[in-house]
């Protein structure tokens, strides 16, 4: 085979300083590892694990997952499952095979990420004279010259690729963990200021609930770990006030109260009954006596599904879907009296669904909070219906897909 050198892009592949040093350096390294040098960086890595960690640390590389499924169909290209990047590692597939294993993509598209993954330094071009991708074979039918991409620069960053993997999922359990104190400080002040207001407890109840409304307002999926952490700080500062306002509220009957009284009062306030679906994508669900919902919970869930990120467990039941639903209010800056409001005039279920649509929409409702109060009066006076809000969801949806 050929001594393989830095190579220009054929056609109009656009040649620039950092490729030509970028091929000059793989080149270095690569001999200085056949020379026995590199320490335990030894630029081989399974294939395979290679990929999941590219996966994992793709946002320091700057690709998305199509640019992955296209690497991914150029690395089943390779005979070895052991990547070797001590030499050139050259696929050379053809157009029509390539876009068949990146599961169908067009060959514009494909042509648009390979040139995102030699921007990333993941592959190379090793472009013949009229840019065709072939090997050449001697007598015996040994490879003699290849060409077409070349994986050794995947390979010889293999140790960064794992290293990188690595602080991504460090920072994915530390951002999980941020979510999960937040959300759970959030809960439990939300439920201290209902209980309170349910009780008739002295305090401003609905100041408070107020002050946890803009603590938690904006909060989304996407939401910076800085910001995160500061309403985190304000959300524990609120929460021990609250706990103090509510414990200050209660009798010294109260505060001396058994076990056995405590455990009675939580039964007696559990009045709402369970709500269970009579099935799953064709069966309607209960929502209140003689009511039935106008939307499986199956359907629901596929048009609002960022409300199944609130529920511990995600949202396998109508009971799951409105205790992510009296979490998700307080984030919406609905007060728990027009919670209770709702819930007494539409149901609980179907409350719910009306709070799993503002989660979905997001910014285009500028009050949730006099939204669903608006909603409650027509549902005080039978003029409500989700069926609506169903089909505007669907409509949106269409859209988004189009």
């Amino acid at each position: 085979m050929m001594e393989q050198i830095a190579t220009t892009p054929f056609g109009g592949g656009r040649m620039s300083a950092r490729l030509f040093m970028r091929q000059r350096e793989a080149a270095e390294r690569q001999e200085k590892l056949r020379a026995g040098g590199g320490g335990n960086d030894n630029g081989r890595a399974d294939k395979w694990q290679l990929m999941r960690a590219v996966t994992e640390a793709r946002g320091v590389f700057g690709i998305g997952d199509r640019t992955i499924s296209v690497l991914e169909a150029l690395v089943s290209f390779a005979n070895e499952r052991e990547l070797d990047g001590t030499a050139p590692i050259i696929v050379f597939p053809s157009n029509r095979e390539l876009s068949l294993r990146a599961r169908g993509m067009a060959p514009a598209t494909i042509r648009r990420h390979l040139a995102a993954l030699v921007e990333a330094g993941l592959i190379f071009r090793r472009d013949s004279a009229n840019g065709k991708r072939f090997c050449r074979r001697d007598e015996k039918g040994a490879l003699e010259d290849a060409f077409g991409f070349d994986l050794a620069p995947l390979a010889l960053k293999a140790g960064e690729i794992f290293e990188a993997a690595e602080r991504a999922r460090a920072e994915d359990r530390a951002m999980r963990a941020l979510r999960s104190e937040v959300t759970l400080h959030q809960r439990d002040i939300a439920k201290i200021i209902a209980t309170a207001l349910e009780e008739g407890r002295a305090g401003d109840w609905l100041g408070l609930a107020d002050r946890l409304a803009d603590l938690v307002a904006g909060l989304g999926r996407r939401t910076a770990a800085d910001i995160l952490a500061t309403r985190r700080d304000g959300l524990q500062r609120l929460r021990a006030e609250v706990e103090n306002a509510y414990l200050s509220s209660l009798s010294e009957q109260e505060m001396s109260g058994s076990a056995h009284q405590s455990e009675q009062h939580i039964q007696n306030s559990n009045t709402d009954q369970p709500i269970e679906p009579y099935g799953r994508e064709n069966e309607t669900a209960k929502a209140a006596p003689e009511q039935k919902m106008a939307i499986s919970l199956d359907r629901l869930m596929r048009l609002c599904p960022q409300i199944a990120d609130y529920a511990r467990n995600g949202v396998k039941s109508w009971t799951d879907l409105v205790a992510a639903a009296d979490l998700v209010r307080s984030m919406l800056g609905i007060s728990p009296d027009a919670w209770r409001k709702a819930k007494a005039a539409m149901g609980d279920a179907a409350a719910a669904v009306v709070i799993a649509a503002l989660l979905e929409r997001g910014e285009a409702i500028r009050s949730p909070g006099g939204y669903l109060r608006d909603l409650t009066d027509k549902a005080e006076r039978s003029a409500f219906s989700i069926y609506p809000m169903v089909q505007a969801l669907e409509r949106g949806q269409g859209r988004g897909q189009a």
